[in-house]
């Protein structure tokens, strides 16, 4: 009793807490709409003070139904009455329902005015209130059909907000977001650029990566529509594939299998995490459900595709199975039989072997080596490529900064604590009951992961998000899936019964995945409303909403750069793309004898590594005159504090790539709308030694 009425409390803190920032957010949006009333229009003043009654007697309602709900018997009586005169109406409705928050926030321009977390909490509050009413066939509300949609609108938020770079647009929506797509482009569509096929092309990224996302580039006529499209589908499917795989299904468990998916699906998608690394665990969970002549082979070639994605990755497949194997054995008198150590050690060793030794195993079968067996990476080799000095470990990026507002602590606190909460609960009750060596095989892999995430998201160029912490992610919801099987679906059967706290935590649970999406949500395409859109969110300036330029100011983008670029080749001279260069991809620009070298990510991975002989080979070309046009992003040679958002990696770019360029290199155009930059060598020679890093021969 006394932990419910604390809860109670924390309801009524936070629910008001919740109202009242919605007041005054909406206050914010009414404010210097007129002058009917002091700064409000009549519109938005009659607004303003309908929310303030509507948020009040909400708010009011429910104190009400936590303190007192035996006074809303009759009115329960009367609602479920109501609900079955409608019949099948219901369910039109409640798929409108499940609709409208997507829609509203993510394809109208009212979105970005309500774009207030607390004012779309609320609406997303009634909605998934309503929708258990809708569908429920028991009470007015009922705490399965509650959770079920809090569950399938969160899903619905994550999903929608993959799908929001999704446009037509030919320039870069993010700082390395077109470039990205040039990189998939390589494995399978280089003859799209005119360079040399005997040539190699450095990409900075891995294969895993470069496959994945490079798979529509096999056919022809790929547009960027279709590659952005493609893009949010691999940060979809890979993880229902997880989800599928890991979750087990039998024909009368068709429903669970598909929700328990989607779960998987938004729980991972909090990192998020990249889709190769996301693929090799579904692959593993797919061979902790096979026979051990078809999983020892299978994991092999999971551990080896890992490494070739990333090195960190190496021993991830490996650990994860013996982990699975380990947590799922049925005890017996309180020991694990010896047929689940054998069934742990062998594909645990088979996932190391594949991993460390694949390559040299391929190259012995395809080229007939005789090179002896060696590792692909050791462990003081991969600490030593994290903990680099030139690459500098910022740990105080996990804490809140502005270039993750969370802090990587807080972040994955509020990421995972809701499932280890039901995971300690479930274990403390015995209703999941491991033995030592259970718990060894929790608590050991993820330490490891946790270890080796933390550390890679304070090194330079990181910090940004969860998504170096996805070994640790994945593995805590295989430790999930584990519990779901062993314990947690006959608890859940019974949740009506479960205290306060327990319910709390699940709303928490099936909630927070959902949160940053739902926050996230906006569209980009009201550039013609854009004076309005100012006017109603305080915006300084339209730029500052951040819009898709017209289609005329994106024609007059793509004349000027097509123009520059002819006369630059007219003249004898090269190009270099540093940014911008899917424009060559998708043939916005074109007739370009293409430049592979000095792409944006790669210089800045340099400058960040401070590598002074790759700079040196760079500064000598661009003091040559090589480049008869460099198109870039607007370089700028601001020194920003460690404060501000990538503050060293502004700092780092500043010093090695937009000081040299600008010194050799005049400013020719700068397109603001598209946030392109033109630049042409200066006339006269010039002397840029003392504002060059290294120095030159």
């Amino acid at each position: 009793m006394k932990n419910n009425f604390l809860i109670k409390i924390l309801a009524v803190i936070c629910g008001g807490y919740v109202f009242l920032r919605a007041i005054l957010a909406f206050e914010k949006i009414a404010s210097g709409t007129g002058v009917w009333w002091q700064t409000y229009s009549l519109k938005w003043g009659a607004g303003l003070f309908g929310f303030i009654v509507f948020c009040a007697l909400l708010f009011f309602l429910m104190v009400a139904l936590l303190w007192r709900i035996e006074l809303f018997s009759e009115v329960f009586q009367r609602l479920v009455l109501f609900r079955k005169k409608i019949g099948a109406i219901r369910f039109a409705l409640a798929a409108a329902l499940f609709i409208f928050p997507v829609w509203f926030f993510q394809f109208t321009a009212w979105g970005i005015v309500f774009h207030d977390l607390s004012i779309r909490l609320i609406i997303w509050a009634g909605v998934a209130l309503a929708l258990s009413f809708l569908i429920s066939n028991l009470n007015v509300i009922d705490w399965k059909y509650f959770f079920l949609c809090l569950l399938i609108t969160s899903t619905s938020f994550v999903g929608a907000i993959s799908f929001i770079n999704v446009v037509d647009y030919p320039f870069s929506l993010g700082w390395s977001e077109g470039n990205r797509m040039w990189d998939y482009s390589i494995m399978f569509g280089r003859d799209l650029y005119d360079y040399p096929p005997d040539k190699n092309i450095e990409v900075l990224l891995d294969i895993g990566r470069q496959f994945v996302g490079g798979l529509p580039f096999i056919f022809s006529g790929v547009t960027i529509y279709m590659e952005r499209f493609w893009i949010a589908l691999t940060f979809i499917l890979p993880y229902l594939l997880l989800g599928l795989a890991a979750f087990r299904f039998t024909r009368a468990n068709l429903l669970e299998w598909i929700l328990t998916t989607v779960w998987a699906f938004i729980f991972l998608k909090q990192g998020p995490i990249h889709p190769p690394l996301v693929l090799c665990a579904a692959a593993t969970a797919l061979v902790w459900r096979s026979p051990l002549w078809l999983g020892i082979p299978l994991i092999a070639v999971t551990s080896y595709f890992a490494e070739a994605s990333r090195f960190t990755w190496v021993f991830a497949p490996g650990i994860w199975i013996g982990m699975l194997e380990v947590i799922s054995a049925n005890l017996q008198d309180n020991k694990l039989p010896k047929t689940a150590w054998i069934r742990a050690i062998t594909l645990a060793i088979s996932g190391f072997i594949g991993g460390q030794y694949g390559k040299t195993i391929i190259s012995l079968l395809t080229a007939e080596s005789q090179t002896p067996l060696s590792p692909s990476i050791s462990v003081n080799q991969a600490v030593s490529m994290v903990t680099t000095p030139s690459q500098p470990l910022l740990w105080y990026r996990l804490l809140p900064t502005e270039t993750y507002p969370l802090g990587i602590l807080f972040g994955l606190l509020v990421a995972t604590l809701p499932i280890i909460f039901l995971l300690i609960h479930l274990i403390v009750t015995r209703k999941w009951q491991l033995n030592l060596w259970q718990k060894l095989a929790i608590l050991g892999p993820l330490a490891a992961f946790l270890t080796v995430g933390i550390i890679v998201s304070t090194k330079i160029g990181g910090g940004g998000d969860l998504h170096n912490l996805d070994m640790f992610l994945i593995g805590l919801m295989f430790t999930g899936v584990v519990a779901w099987e062993k314990a947690g679906r006959q608890w859940f059967a019974q949740i009506h019964l479960a205290p306060a706290l327990i319910k709390t935590n699940l709303i928490l649970f099936f909630v927070l995945p959902g949160l940053f999406a739902l926050g996230g949500m906006r569209s980009f395409a009201f550039a013609e409303d854009a004076a309005w859109l100012v006017a109603l969110t305080d915006a300084p300036n339209e730029k500052a909403l951040d819009m898709i330029p017209s289609d005329a100011v994106v024609k007059n983008a793509l004349d000027v750069i097509q123009e520059e670029v002819n006369l630059a080749i007219a003249q004898g001279g090269e190009v270099l793309f540093i940014d911008q260069r899917q424009l060559l991809t998708f043939g916005y620009i074109t007739n370009v004898p293409f430049i592979p070298e000095y792409e944006k990510k790669i210089l800045m991975n340099n400058a960040l590594g401070s590598r002074q002989a790759y700079f040196q080979r760079f500064y000598e070309e661009l003091a040559a005159k090589r480049f008869a046009l460099i198109i870039s992003e607007p370089l700028r040679v601001t020194v920003q504090d460690t404060v501000e958002r990538f503050g060293e990696e502004n700092n780092a770019w500043v010093k090695w790539v937009s000081i040299p360029v600008l010194c050799y290199y005049d400013i020719k155009t700068t397109l603001q709308e598209v946030n392109v930059q033109l630049l042409v060598p200066k006339p006269d020679p010039v002397d840029c030694s003392a504002e060059l890093p290294v120095e030159l021969p």
